[in-house]
């Protein structure tokens, strides 16, 4: 990539080129994404992917912040966004206190909030004590207990004035951009047409201004489960067997170390 975003150059993205957003967890991968990423997320989704569990929700915030600081090193020339985990921001003093945590001891350009109308007073908060804020409407994968399971949102007119409405609450409380997930294409298009900020879509069809991918998903590494709205855009899981399989065999057969590996 070339010169590294700033909120201003991602807030001119609005409705031009659009935005290319890829999670990232490390330092070696977020080398390697941010070659075409121009922003990378730390998200919570690591929780899954990386430890294991069935959803983010017990993702840490020291947790958070370990992984934050491995992918700014990695990436130090790309904008990185760090989302917020579940608990940190239940009102306006913690989410001020740990939002600084993290960017008092990573380099993370701006945290994520899931929320809408009922976190503006939040995001708010935050961005008037110097600390900028990526918003996160529709699907929330926080709310997943609460809410029974992962349910795609604008089904309804009801749902789809609720989404504008939660829209405009967060760029009117100071966000520079914002995540739309799980959402009907047609409604995520109107949300997007409805603000003057970047909506980043992830299930919510092509018509917003850029999109996000979990690295591992898109990628062929987790298999648990692979979400409808992911393009799969290589095996890696089937890649990494073939090779590691390679390497026991010629361990087993005394194939490696050959001369050219051996001191």
């Amino acid at each position: 990539m070339s010169k590294k975003l700033s909120i201003s150059s991602i807030k001119k993205r609005k409705g031009q080129e659009p935005l290319v957003m890829i999670t990232a967890y490390d330092a070696l991968f977020a080398t390697l994404l941010s070659e075409s990423a121009d922003m990378l997320l730390v998200g919570d989704s690591l929780n899954m992917s990386f430890a294991g569990k069935k959803d983010t929700i017990s993702a840490t915030l020291d947790q958070m912040i370990y992984h934050v600081s491995a992918v700014c090193a990695g990436a130090p020339e790309t904008f990185v966004v760090a989302d917020m985990p579940f608990g940190t921001y239940i009102d306006k003093e913690s989410a001020l206190k740990n939002a600084i945590k993290i960017f008092q001891e990573t380099q993370a350009d701006c945290v994520k909030i899931e929320g809408g109308a009922d976190k503006a007073n939040l995001v708010e908060y935050l961005t008037q004590n110097g600390i900028a804020v990526c918003g996160h409407i529709g699907l929330l994968p926080q709310s997943v207990r609460s809410e029974g399971g992962y349910k795609v949102k604008g089904k309804t007119e009801l749902e789809k004035i609720e989404l504008i409405k939660d829209a405009h609450a967060i760029e009117s409380a100071g966000a520079f951009c914002m995540v739309i997930e799980g959402v009907k294409a047609e409604v995520a298009k109107e949300v997007a047409e409805s603000i003057s900020i970047p909506v980043i879509g992830i299930g919510a069809g092509s018509d917003v201004d850029g999109q996000v991918l979990v690295f591992s998903d898109m990628l062929g590494f987790f298999e648990a489960f692979t979400p409808k709205f992911v393009k799969k855009y290589m095996n890696g899981a089937s890649l990494v067997r073939k090779a590691v399989a390679s390497y026991a065999e010629e361990v087993q057969t005394k194939a490696f170390p050959k001369k050219e590996h051996t001191y």
